[in-house]
Formats: structure tokens, C-alpha cells, sequence
């Protein structure tokens, strides 16, 4: 069946398309993150263009590794009479989490930051053994 085309397009492309999407997952364009894994643990590098040391945080909290990084920029033009021409202002803020295990302390995990990546080491630990323990319950009578 012919569907009518203006310039070889067809017309409902771009409206089934956007329908395609729907319940789909997109890569994130924003703290892309290479992890590599040896026998000691695992090293990640994520990038965080335009962010400064001071603007990243990293927090352990219930076996979750949260990276988060802010940042902000302006520029402004003004004119001889100091009047503004162009006046832009851009903020934003990214964060990403990864799963780490219960096992680990803050103090295991080591982080640096240098030319927009940060870089961390995750070690490996091995999950302690769960404890079995028997809860009676008194019985009345």
C-alpha cells in the first residue's frame, strides 16, 4: 500500500515512532561508566564532563554506591554601555548508583578524580556466611 511522502519521507514515521518507543530503556547520555573486573575487585571509570572534585560526591548507604555530580556555567555578553546582549545560564545534576554488596565499608572503596573522570576501585569481599539461628517460641499451657 502506498503511504503519501513529501521529499521520500513517509509522513507516519515519525508519529509511529514515537509510539515504538514507549516502554523502552535509552543508554544514558550522561555518566558513562567503563567497569572492568579482576581477581582483586573491580574498577570503574565514569565520566563527568564540565564537573570540578568539589562537585562530586560518592556515598555508601545499604550496599548501593551513589555517584553524583553537579554542575554550572554562565556566560554573558554585554554591550560597550554594559547592557547585556546574550545572558545564558546552565545547571544540571546526574546521579548514578550501583550495587556494591552489604559487605563493604566506606573505607574499602577508593576513588580519584582527575581530567573529568572519576575513577574507583571496588574490592571484592567475600559474602560472610549466614548464621543459622533457631528462635523458640514458648509454648503456653
Amino acid at each position: 500500500m502506498l503511504m503519501p511522502s513529501i521529499f521520500g519521507e513517509n509522513l507516519f514515521d515519525s508519529f509511529f515512532n514515537d509510539f515504538a518507543k514507549v516502554g523502552r530503556t535509552e543508554v544514558p547520555k550522561v555518566m558513562k561508566t567503563d567497569i572492568r573486573e579482576d581477581e582483586k575487585g573491580f574498577e570503574l571509570d565514569i565520566e563527568l564532563p564540565g564537573c570540578s572534585r568539589e562537585d562530586v560526591s560518592a556515598e555508601l548507604k545499604d550496599g548501593y554506591l551513589t555517584i553524583a555530580g553537579k554542575t554550572s556555567s554562565s556566560s554573558d555578553e554585554k554591550d560597550d554601555s554594559g547592557r547585556f546582549i546574550r545572558r545564558e545560564r546552565y545547571q544540571g545534576s546526574c546521579s548514578r548508583s550501583f550495587f556494591v554488596g552489604d559487605e563493604l565499608e566506606q573505607e574499602d572503596i577508593k576513588a580519584k578524580f582527575e581530567n573529568g573522570i572519576l575513577k574507583v576501585f571496588v574490592p571484592k569481599k567475600e559474602p560472610k556466611p549466614q548464621v543459622e539461628t533457631r528462635k523458640m517460641i514458648q509454648i503456653e499451657g
